[in-house]
């Protein structure tokens, strides 16, 4: 289930053909409707049908097979027990408002009857549709992997948040004034808040990996370089991590154990893997 080695097979070419006068007028019947967001973001007449075309060649999107790094993290779904840490060291470390947050926990139920917790944050994909809708290019993957927000770019047009296939994003409604409440019991902000208008999502606590590897820390060893979502795990549910060095946790995990990505059929490549709940109640 796992794909140890993103890109590495090729696949077979397929072309999407379509004309201007088809997509004007799918983008009209579904406007404004839920039809519309879902024929925009995964048909074949979507804008980055190009992106998908791309795909399907095997072609490598993001050109960045040669980096050194790329950031990705393992959620395991069998051990997490829902406290809800993650989201809270999140939201202090990254200054995120309370009622947006950028982690999500929910309770769910497997085939069998068995209650579990399923928990995300952006999931980083490496051939992103976020980005490929974003009019100003205030969105983009950078050579390691992680997905950002320029938000000095950003128009706040939100075409970011329709394509994003996973619900990450969120929007900064207006001009925050609120304490928040989970500093100091969470974590003390690192980073400034966003400013009225644009996007805002999880960032694989990027300013940490920077920081962290200037000074000679690993991101996934050691915690000042790592994600605080990970750090604060009491269960160690979060794994993170270089998914390209086969030494690391992550990457191990993601080898030895059967793991799922989630819309692994769109073809955004996610860099966060799942390891499934066991089966049973």
């Amino acid at each position: 289930m796992s794909e140890q080695t993103p890109g590495k097979k090729r696949k077979q070419k397929v072309r999407l053909e379509l004309t201007r006068r088809d997509f004007l007028t799918l983008a009209a019947t579904a406007a404004g409707s839920a039809v519309a967001a879902q024929a925009l973001t995964t048909g074949p007449l979507s804008p980055f049908s190009s992106l998908k075309q791309s795909q399907l060649a095997g072609e490598d999107i993001g050109g960045h097979a040669a980096a050194r790094h790329q950031w990705g993290m393992v959620i395991n779904l069998d051990t997490c027990i829902g406290c809800e840490y993650c989201q809270r060291a999140c939201s202090a470390t990254n200054d995120v408002a309370p009622e947006a947050p950028w982690n999500i926990v929910q309770e769910a139920e497997s085939a069998a009857g068995r209650r579990y917790f399923f928990s995300r944050p952006c999931l980083h994909c490496q051939h992103a549709p976020c980005v490929e809708v974003c009019p100003v290019q205030a969105t983009y993957v950078r050579e390691d992997g992680v997905v950002i927000m320029d938000d000095d770019r950003c128009i706040g047009c939100r075409y970011c948040m329709v394509a994003c296939p996973y619900d990450a994003r969120r929007f900064n409604w207006g001009e925050r004034q609120d304490v928040n409440e989970f500093v100091p019991t969470w974590g003390i902000a690192e980073v400034e808040r966003r400013p009225r208008g644009v996007v805002e999502k999880c960032t694989f606590c990027v300013h940490r990996i920077d920081s962290g590897l200037a000074n000679g820390l690993v991101p996934g060893v050691d915690p000042e370089a790592t994600p605080a979502c990970v750090n604060i795990c009491p269960v160690d549910a979060r794994v993170f991590g270089d998914l390209k060095d086969p030494e690391s946790r992550v990457a191990k995990l993601i080898e030895d154990s059967a793991t799922f990505r989630l819309r692994e059929e769109l073809g955004t490549r996610p860099s966060v893997y799942y390891i499934p709940p066991k089966e049973g109640v």
